[in-house]
């Protein structure tokens, strides 16, 4: 009796282990490679065969010239011009470099949009001891039913195996600690109307880079890894509105609040995430839309399709300069004659929907440079099989932080001809500036309501 119960003891350990997976980190050999013939966070050091793709030497982490602590950013290419542009009328020659949305775009609207592509620069850079904690990741990092395990303060997976682990190398990345922001957001309708959607101020901060911890302390705290904080100061019918999101690594304790100015009370929402429409968008967008994609990845499956050159958006400064919003913006997607396009090696993640899940786009891929491991672009296809949105997301230079940051970001509707233009810096006379560390209790629901004026 003893023995039969031991054997159906361990057949139940068994079948419990199997349930819950989890992958390990590489070999102490591999993740050598981070200080060889890799970067510091995982990608290839040397230059691609014809040297259209530059070796990678340190990043960029000299001031621009001209900034200032807080204020406008310069850009730092500002002299350099377009090599050349792709249009609808040259595209095929390019197609191999080019993702279905891009095309899309050219053939939509082949008299206004384009793709102006520049030298490449391999700008993307870290603190030192981001880089020594990407180094420990590799070897200790894992995921146990899809949560990241023995990580912190770096990329988590430099040496990634999974498309999950490539995905959770972009929502985990390297964007600095805590910085303030005002910025604007805009609705392109399908007849070519800007719409203000809102003009927003707040606080961004990222616990997981918290550089006096560690991946024992953050595992036995919330979990939290990213702090959101945005208030809403126009259009008039949203002003007083604010949003409050923890993110977290597992999905299931995210929290997201609301101050609504009507009922002059925060409120919890019920559902945070993936398809759902986020507040901070008027609805507009998704949750998992912002920065090409944010939120939960258990309902899909996440595949690796390779690894790839691609003309992406990059080193977006240029899109930075013009002092107004209009400047930036066309009549059915952001002006082409700001946006700056390099040839860059990129993971293409596709992600497609579980069985008995649930989501407007079943299917889906993400084109995630190799360098600061932002999903800079992606590509959603309908329930019918029909390419529906193309996403993006620029990245900017930031000395100071150091690194290449994510910045604007959007989407084109393909088959409605909407669009959405998000955190537009033109008007402003701040863009992104880094901070101290705020207390934790600064994003807290008791902080945004006792800030609200109506």
């Amino acid at each position: 009796m003893m023995q039969s119960c031991l054997i159906r003891r361990a057949l139940t350990i068994a079948a419990l282990s199997a349930a819950l997976p989890a992958v390990a980190g590489v070999s102490a050999d591999e993740a050598a490679k981070l200080k060889s013939e890799l970067t510091p966070l995982g990608a290839e050091k040397a230059a691609n065969k014809d040297g259209s793709i530059p070796a990678w030497t340190g990043g960029y982490t000299k001031v621009t010239p001209g900034d200032k602590p807080g204020g406008r950013r310069g850009d730092p290419f500002k002299d350099e011009k377009p090599l050349f542009a792709i249009t609808a009328k040259n595209m095929d020659q390019y197609a191999n470099r080019l993702t279905d949305g891009t095309k899309a775009l050219l053939k939509k609207y082949p008299d206004s949009f384009r793709v102006d592509v520049y030298k490449t620069h391999r700008t993307a850079a870290a603190p030192q001891w981001v880089y020594d904690n990407t180094s420990k990741n590799a070897t200790q990092g894992k995921l146990e039913n899809g949560v990241p395990k023995g990580v912190y303060g770096g990329i988590p997976f430099p040496l990634p195996k999974t498309g999950e682990e490539v995905m959770w190398n972009h929502i985990l990345n390297w964007r600095g600690t805590s910085w303030s922001f005002t910025n604007t957001w805009y609705q392109l309708t399908s007849d070519g109307r800007p719409v203000l959607v809102s003009d927003n101020e707040g606080d961004q901060q990222f616990p997981y880079y918290y550089q006096d911890s560690s991946a024992e302390e953050f595992e036995k705290g919330a979990g939290n890894f990213w702090y959101v904080r945005i208030r809403s100061t126009a259009p008039a019918l949203r002003a007083g509105e604010a949003l409050l999101a923890h993110e977290n690594v597992d999905p299931n304790k995210l929290q997201t609040w609301v101050y609504l100015t009507g009922q002059r009370r925060v409120r919890k929402l019920p559902n945070a995430c993936c398809d759902a429409p986020t507040p901070a968008a008027a609805g507009v967008m998704s949750f998992d839309e912002i920065y090409t994609w944010t939120g939960r990845l258990d309902r899909f499956d996440w595949k690796i399709v390779g690894k790839q050159e691609m003309y992406i958006p990059y080193n977006a400064n240029n899109f930075m300069q013009p002092k107004t919003d209009a400047e930036v913006l066309a009549k059915n997607h952001y002006n082409p004659d700001h946006m700056r396009w390099e040839l860059h090696r990129v993971w293409v993640v596709e992600a497609n929907l579980k069985k008995g899940q649930r989501h407007q786009a079943p299917k889906s891929r993400y084109y995630c440079d190799e360098d600061t491991w932002t999903c800079v672009l992606g590509d959603r296809w309908d329930a019918s099989g029909q390419l529906w949105k193309t996403l993006w997301t620029q990245v900017f230079v930031a000395p100071d932080m150091p690194g290449v940051i994510p910045g604007s970001t959007g989407f084109n509707d393909l088959i409605s001809g909407a669009a959405f233009v998000g955190q537009l810096y033109n008007s402003k006379s701040s863009q992104i500036a880094v901070q101290k560390r705020r207390a934790e209790s600064h994003f807290s629901p008791e902080a945004i309501a006792g800030e609200s004026v109506r």
